[in-house]
């Protein structure tokens, strides 16, 4: 855990940088930068919003980019912004290119800019640079991107080229960066398009859980506070600079339709489940290999889908009650 560090946050109002900087909030200078267009802070933060600086801007912005954190003076930076989610990705998938590499480039040239206080900075990539069938996927393992045209690929390309500029940074400036990689994360807070969230979220009101295609897609899923812990680990490890991390839990491993089964079950939901037709790629299969996590920054996920389905749950059940 970090203590006395001054931790600045980019998407820090989304569903991962709100849970970050909660965790930090208590014995740390926290500041988020973030254009709220997704703002999960107000469901996650509470209190703890007292305690953290925020910046509102966009990572379009070079220059608020670099005032905001040449105010600030980090010690540790953590990359979150991005355009993501599959819907968002095929609606604009110019934005998606530009954003997430440009806001990446406008960051890390920002950090560079105060290097000298940098003791880590953490970027993220995304499980989708291994394409649409990939099982065990190593740190090693080539990446693989789907057909170009194709608009659902635009994001896994944004942020492959994201993880050679941020760990080139590492090469060329000696800027102490890490990568880590999310594999399906999901959660208390999550907004925007989790897939998990939503078949939550609809078991909860007994509606129809609406598959895209067989259902037969499989997926390894990570709770958020195992996505937050891979992070810190990140941040802290001495091992971590110039490296990649695949962040998610091999062991929370079903298809997609098992998953929407295994939500009905556990919450006691009348729902039925419903298949829908799909006109976009899609991805088959993705298990990480999280071996890699483990020997250099001992990272392993601890919440499997037993225990994270039901936490998701009363979240959710909660905000329903006072809604």
């Amino acid at each position: 855990m970090l203590h006395g560090k001054r931790i600045f946050i980019t998407g820090g109002a989304g569903f991962i940088g709100s849970n970050l900087a909660r965790l930090l909030a208590g014995g740390n200078a926290v500041a988020t930068f973030d254009n709220y267009s997704r703002d999960a802070a107000r469901f996650i933060l509470g209190e703890d919003a007292g305690r953290i600086t925020t910046f509102r801007g966009d990572v379009m912005d070079a220059d608020a980019m670099l005032r905001a954190v040449q105010e600030f003076r980090p010690t540790h930076i953590v990359h979150c912004a991005a355009v993501a989610g599959i819907d968002t990705v095929r609606r604009k998938p110019v934005s998606t290119l530009e954003i997430n590499t440009l806001g990446t480039i406008n960051l890390l040239r920002a950090a560079l800019a105060v290097q000298a206080d940098i003791e880590r900075v953490v970027t993220f990539s995304t499980s989708e640079i291994f394409g649409s069938h990939a099982y065990g996927s190593s740190e090693t393992s080539s990446a693989v991107i789907g057909a170009v045209g194709e608009a659902r690929w635009t994001y896994a390309v944004s942020k492959l080229a994201t993880e050679h500029l941020s760990l080139a940074y590492w090469t060329q400036h000696g800027l102490p960066t890490a990568v880590v990689r999310p594999f399906n994360v999901y959660g208390p807070g999550q907004v925007g398009e989790g897939a998990l969230s939503t078949f939550i979220k609809r078991a909860l009101r007994d509606e129809e859980i609406q598959i895209h295609g067989s259902g037969t897609q499989i997926r390894a899923w990570c709770y958020v506070d195992d996505m937050v812990a891979g992070i810190m680990a990140c941040l802290t490890h001495p091992n971590a600079p110039g490296k990649a991390f695949n962040i998610g839990n091999p062991r929370a491993v079903t298809t997609i339709y098992g998953l929407a089964n295994t939500v009905i079950r556990l919450l006691g939901s009348k729902s039925k489940v419903g298949f829908v037709w799909k006109d976009y790629a899609d991805i088959e299969l993705r298990v990480p290999d999280a071996t890699w996590a483990r020997t250099q920054i001992d990272f392993e996920a601890k919440v499997d889908l037993e225990e994270g389905i039901p936490r998701t749950a009363e979240y959710y059940q909660a905000l329903m009650r006072a809604s």
